[in-house]
């Protein structure tokens, strides 16, 4: 566990040689660290790989702290998390995976701080931003009253939250309009160091994906096969292109 620089707990798992080359793990909106990399079989592929793996439930999921303020999430705290967990840790340097909101938080975090963050894997990332269309009044209501969500598109997040175990919806609600405003990623922010973007080959978001991946310096793009928005963590050939990429430049080990 990590205090965050506001005084949030936030949820770590390591795995793997504490002296290999870490890869830093950050999962999407309403998933957690476990569902995400760890059952899908990532943990294990990695430390076979020969890395270290810290994993981080985010605020708001998992067995983190879950405030019900929006003013609790923002992009910038999100990115704070990520540096406060690896300065924990004494990481110099990492590699690091982000699927949905967790690559969100990866490509900001990589853009301002390319010293610590030396490539970087984006699942499932569009540009702009893609809870803009979430309608928060009626989350909030049918949380409160269980009015029924119109909404399509909010009512597939709130029956995709529910279906993990120890989500918080109102936490889930608070981090959606929190984040409202936060800087989206394009042109003028894109990391410099090498990324690799991975969407699903059934995904909706895929060609914004491959459009987000043609701005960045050094953006490679893998599309893949047979996935979805919700399933593509679970697939091989996404693991398989993961480890790759971050075997072409590896990360000097802690001493």
């Amino acid at each position: 566990m990590v205090y965050s620089p506001d005084g949030m707990k936030i949820a770590t798992y390591d795995f793997g040689d504490p002296g290999a080359p870490t890869v830093l793990a950050v999962h999407g909106f309403a998933s957690s660290a476990l569902a995400n990399w760890h059952s899908t079989g990532w943990t294990r592929d990695l430390t076979r790989a020969g890395y270290r793996v810290l994993l981080i439930d985010q605020r708001g999921h998992g067995a983190s702290d879950k405030p019900h303020n929006p003013s609790a999430y923002s992009m910038a705290t999100l990115v704070d998390d990520v540096l406060q967990v690896l300065d924990a840790y004494l990481l110099d340097e990492v590699v690091y995976a982000g699927y949905s909101l967790g690559a969100r938080v990866g490509w900001h975090a990589a853009g301002e701080h390319p010293d610590r963050i030396s490539r970087t894997v984006l699942g499932g990332i569009p540009d702009g931003d893609p809870l803009k269309r979430f309608q928060v009044g009626e989350a909030k209501r049918h949380i409160e009253s269980g009015t029924e969500v119109g909404d399509r598109l909010t009512g597939a997040y709130l029956t995709m939250a529910r279906r993990v175990p120890g989500n918080d919806l109102e936490a889930l609600v608070a981090l959606v309009e929190g984040m409202r405003g936060s800087p989206q990623p394009g042109p003028d922010n894109a990391p410099p160091q090498p990324l690799l973007f991975a969407t699903g080959s059934e995904d909706h978001i895929l060609e914004a994906s491959r459009a987000l991946a043609a701005v960045a310096p050094q953006g490679g793009f893998f599309e893949i096969p047979g996935r979805n928005h919700f399933n593509a963590p679970t697939s091989r050939a996404f693991r398989e292109a993961a480890i790759a990429f971050f075997r072409d430049h590896q990360p000097e080990t802690t001493p």
